[in-house]
């Protein structure tokens, strides 16, 4: 039976268990009492938090992060800007980016979700409105959320990933993890 770990990813922590660059410096999972043998099926960036699913199953891995399996990856995204529904429109469809086009996604505005403080926190500007979407893709490029935040002209203040597959994040708390049963 494969072990699946399901782990709330802080922001500021690197998704691998060392840092050759800077291990003093920069977090890693080896500070979180994680068990040996799993490994990170997919990354979250540094400045990225939430799901992150470790397996020791590398066909598992796999099916998790392979673009043609289609797993779908559920992302709450603090916006800079207030968009209408009709400005996620694009995300719907698909759009171009530098490498490429995008699958479909869904994308939806919601009201601000009931999440744990960030630190450090958001940078609040008066001037500037900021709102909240759900964004639900099925492919997994460097930073894609982020990107096609961006090119929409929203730029994303934070992003918590919420949901990878059958797992989510209810009832975890940043920097904790459990096992999962297969069925979350």
């Amino acid at each position: 039976m494969p072990r699946v770990i399901l782990f709330n990813k802080p922001m500021g922590v690197l998704s691998q268990f060392t840092d050759a660059r800077s291990p003093t410096e920069r977090p890693t999972l080896s500070g979180f009492g994680l068990p040996a043998g799993v490994y990170a099926a997919g990354r979250l960036d540094r400045d990225s938090e939430g799901l992150l699913v470790l397996t020791d199953d590398g066909k598992l891995q796999s099916r998790i992060t392979s673009p043609r399996a289609r797993t779908e990856k559920t992302y709450l995204v603090q916006l800079e800007g207030a968009p209408k529904e009709a400005d996620l429109e694009p995300l719907r469809r698909g759009l171009t980016l530098k490498d490429g086009p995008t699958l479909p996604a869904q994308a939806r505005l919601i009201d601000p979700p009931d999440l744990w403080e960030r630190d450090p926190p958001v940078r609040f500007r008066k001037s500037v409105p900021d709102s909240w979407a759900e964004i639900t893709i099925t492919e997994g490029r460097n930073r894609q959320v982020r990107r096609m935040c961006a090119h929409l002209g929203f730029p994303c203040l934070r992003l918590v990933r919420w949901r990878v597959g059958v797992w989510n994040l209810d009832g975890l708390a940043p920097g904790s993890w459990l096992e999962a049963d297969g069925a979350r």
